[in-house]
């Protein structure tokens, strides 16, 4: 059963949700590639159960938190989690190339692409920093949340 939660934050109302057990699933904005925070009707709303989360983003948002401390359980193929696992050792305020990603998650140079569809593909917006993944001369790459949510979070983090 999933459950779900929103909130409002500087990229607009955000949608969270998780499993049974408050392991988040998805962090998702409100215009985000092929997603909605119009909830599914088999969905329940359980504000409490997410309420650890929804703290923990709002403190990322003011500047107070750097690092987050949630389970979570996002759904994937074993090389997404691979590249996603990567994604988390980016360090706050950081950047990395999908190049030094792909490196970085040991894969060959020929997985740049497939690399770039999986962080494209993170279900887990901001927590699993995606935001901090920029083209190969450093300029603002593709973002599912769009370019202006990726600087804003970009200008949380002082980059």
């Amino acid at each position: 059963m999933i459950r779900y939660t929103t909130m409002d934050s500087p990229l607009g109302r955000l949608q969270l949700t998780s499993d049974d057990k408050g392991r988040l699933t998805s962090v998702y904005a409100p215009v985000q590639k092929g997603r909605t925070v119009e909830p599914d009707p088999s969905w329940i709303r359980d504000p409490d159960l997410l309420a650890g989360a929804v703290a923990q983003l709002d403190e990322y948002f003011a500047r107070e938190r750097k690092e987050f401390d949630l389970a979570v359980a996002p759904s994937g193929t074993d090389f997404r989690h691979r590249v996603w696992r990567a994604l988390d050792d980016v360090p706050y305020g950081a950047t990395v190339t999908y190049k030094e990603l792909t490196q970085a998650a040991g894969l060959p140079p020929t997985s740049v692409r497939a690399v770039a569809g999986a962080v494209g593909a993170n279900p887990l917006l901001i927590l699993r920093p995606c935001h901090r993944v920029v083209g190969s001369d450093g300029s603002l790459t593709g973002f599912a949340a769009g370019l202006e949510a990726k600087q804003t979070l970009l200008g949380i983090e002082g980059r």
